[in-house]
């Protein structure tokens, strides 16, 4: 009993000195912020922000294919 009372303690130190969770915790916060930025700047809608631009432009464009065509 005592042979994995000591392994799980083993266990437990080198998961408190591995510091690769905390680097790939830390990319999950830059990765949020920028889903975040982008999500400001083109707006969740087609109402507002790019998404709007967005939308008129690629009407446009289809209404002058279709006439193309």
């Amino acid at each position: 009993m005592r042979k994995y009372y000591v392994k799980a303690q083993e266990a437990l130190t080198l998961l408190h000195n591995d510091e690769i969770g905390v680097v790939s915790f830390e990319y999950v916060i830059v990765a949020a912020c920028i889903v975040a930025a982008v999500a400001a700047a083109f707006g969740t809608t087609t109402a507002s922000g790019i998404g709007a631009a967005l939308t008129t432009a690629i009407g446009t464009v289809t209404t002058a294919v279709t006439t193309a065509a």
